[in-house]
């Protein structure tokens, strides 16, 4: 069982053990773990710490608790890293998301965060689209997406290019795609590299009128940027409101 050097939280070393444990076989998928005060006595710590731990590697879906077999390590545990990049509606709906509803597509100059995120020039011409994602219940997250400008996906994402423009045309009434799917749809044989960023923050009257919640709503904004090699190709806003579908972080350590 591996144990990292770097000081953490008790509970969170304790957790980070575990899964340890867990990705190097030691408790491999489908097995059961010891009982809470033969694993405590086996790691050397207090059983309420244990529990709290063992509780958030089930949150986390590394474990499941089964009645009269114990917790057991799940069949396919989460895998580490930022291992593929997908679009938002598959992330939060699994096979069975939310369509993407349409509300804007259209030409806009950089904004500070496009200037930042796109390294656009000022006077840049880009790519924004606007989406909710609608799921079963209603609205479930609002989606800002830009492009980098077409002179630099003609000339680094040329196939890129070329999809922005037929997709432009998607009704503004009916299912669509979201530009990060038209962008992995394009890229069959490119390799992409995504970062993001998660802030918490309130709807606002705007975007609570789009989502349909009052403009005081707790929301997770997050920030995504999808580079071809070193050129940003695509910056993203995704705001998920109070009560969305849960958004799975898979993070490298």
């Amino acid at each position: 069982m591996t144990v990292s050097g770097h000081r953490r939280r008790p509970v969170v070393a304790l957790y980070e053990r575990i899964a340890d444990a867990v990705h190097d076989g030691t408790y491999p998928p489908g097995s059961t773990l010891p009982s809470e005060p033969k694993l405590a006595a086996e790691l050397g710590v207090s059983r309420p710490a244990l529990r709290e731990a063992l509780l958030l590697l089930q949150e986390d879906g590394l474990l499941t608790v089964r009645r009269g077999v114990g917790r057991t390590v799940n069949a396919r545990p989460p895998r580490r890293g930022f291992e593929h990049v997908q679009p938002l509606e598959e992330l939060i709906g699994g096979g069975t998301g939310p369509r993407v509803r349409a509300l804007l597509r259209t030409l806009e100059e950089p904004t500070d965060f496009t200037t930042q995120h796109l390294l656009a020039p000022a006077r840049a011409e880009l790519r924004f689209w606007e989406s909710v994602l609608v799921g079963e219940a209603g609205p479930a997250a609002l989606c800002h997406e830009w492009a980098a400008p077409d002179e630099v996906l003609d000339r680094v994402h040329p196939a890129f290019a070329a999809a922005l423009r037929a997709g432009a045309s998607a009704p503004s009434d009916g299912p669509a795609a979201s530009m990060l799917s038209v962008l992995l749809d394009a890229s069959r044989e490119l390799a992409l590299h995504a970062h993001s960023g998660i802030t918490a923050t309130l709807l606002g009257r705007r975007r609570g009128e789009q989502l349909g919640r009052p403009a005081d709503t707790p929301a997770v904004l997050v920030t995504q940027v999808v580079r071809v090699g070193d050129s940003p190709v695509l910056a993203a806003k995704h705001m998920l409101p109070t009560g969305a579908p849960a958004l799975p972080v898979l993070q490298s350590h």
